[in-house]
């Protein structure tokens, strides 16, 4: 059995995620790959302390390149704030590493590409992260599409809504500032989620023509006053591809004020003769049409089949721990040669897509006409 071992710069939400991946990775069964976290970096104490019940954790630093420079480390995973992404990336490619690089691969466009040519150049095994498309029913999805049993395809729907900021008075974070989140805003919160699946079947952008809406432009700033809030809060993104000679509309949503939603991740595809789609609002339940003399969505509840498999009974239902471990055995398994024809994580080069088109979206808006992507 080959051993990934591992390294997580940024210990926050998703670095703890990724340490509970790893912790339960033994329920994966006859997994080829032995994931290990080895060590972990972070500037805040409480968070290092976390990390210490870890038992196979040997080095907590608040100095990445102390990290990068252990020779005991393969890969290593960073989820920090976007305008942090370029740096640390091309680092870790430089200290040799592997690399599963969190969304959305840079703050911009330019620095998405510098990233992914740098990972060229060094031969590294790197990827970014997106967790929902390994979800059961959204395996399904992929699997009905490729199996080519829509008939001509009518509309796309794929999207990412949530709530979080309809509330006037939470806190400003770094994800509402341009100077750490990007010009792109929502866009580079959840966009990859929203790309991640219609890209890796086939589907391009040939235009776009972009909705965006900042909302609340101040929030409180945890110590008295209000802070500027400048990114876009939700993205409408019209867009055409190309598919068996002919041109669909596909509209790609990213909300952060999406009423009633709670990381309402979602997925559809309409054809003329069958079609699919998928929520995570339920988490269990593929819907699927069939034209005939009478026309029917029918209802499905999926367990637990996972692309990976593991211990856990068919019967039971996938959570968000289940679709973030499957990510990291897709990952695992891809650097090892053993993906075979599973879905895999998103390539530099569909980062990059998601980015050309993403800035395409700002300039739409900018101009209010829809802008051809290259």
């Amino acid at each position: 059995m080959d051993k990934m071992r591992v390294g997580i710069i940024g210990g926050g939400l998703m670095g703890r995620e990724a340490a509970s991946a790893f912790g339960r990775w033994f329920v994966l069964e006859n997994f080829p790959v032995q994931a290990e976290l080895i060590a972990v970096c972070d500037l805040q104490d409480k968070l290092l302390d976390w990390f210490r019940h870890v038992p196979t954790v040997q080095l907590l630093t608040k100095d990445h390149k102390e990290l990068l420079r252990s020779p005991n480390i393969d890969v290593v995973y960073v989820a920090v704030p976007h305008n942090l992404h370029e740096q640390m990336y091309l680092d870790v490619l430089a200290a040799g590493k592997d690399l599963l690089a969190e969304k959305p691969f840079g703050i911009d466009l330019k620095a998405a590409q510098t990233i992914r040519d740098a990972a060229a150049r060094s031969g590294r095994f790197v990827r970014c992260s997106s967790e929902f498309p390994f979800l059961p029913p959204a395996q399904r999805v992929i699997q009905t599409v490729r199996f080519g049993k829509l008939g001509r395809i009518l509309e796309i729907r794929s999207g990412f809504w949530h709530a979080s900021d309809l509330d006037p008075n939470k806190p400003v974070n770094w994800k509402r500032q341009v100077k750490t989140c990007g010009e792109i805003g929502v866009m580079g919160d959840l966009g990859m989620h929203a790309v991640h699946v219609p890209f890796r079947l086939g589907w391009k952008p040939l235009r776009v023509y972009a909705q965006l809406q900042k909302v609340y432009t101040q929030r409180p700033d945890g110590k008295g006053g209000m802070a500027t809030c400048d990114t876009w809060d939700n993205a409408m993104l019209h867009t055409e591809v190309r598919i068996g000679g002919g041109e669909v509309p596909m509209r790609l949503e990213m909300k952060r004020l999406a009423p009633g939603e709670t990381n309402t991740w979602f997925i559809e595809v309409l054809g003329t003769d069958a079609g699919v789609r998928f929520s995570t609002k339920e988490p269990k339940t593929l819907w699927l049409f069939e034209r005939g003399k009478e026309q029917i969505w029918q209802r499905i509840d999926l367990g637990h089949q996972m692309a990976f498999p593991t211990i856990t009974g068919g019967i039971f239902e996938a959570g968000f721990p289940d679709c973030f471990l499957q990510m990291w055995a897709a990952y695992a398994a891809e650097r090892a040669g053993r993906l075979g024809d599973r879905f895999g994580c998103v390539t530099p080069d569909e980062a990059v897509l998601s980015h050309q088109l993403f800035a395409a979206a700002l300039e739409s808006q900018l101009k209010k006409t829809a802008i051809a992507l290259l």
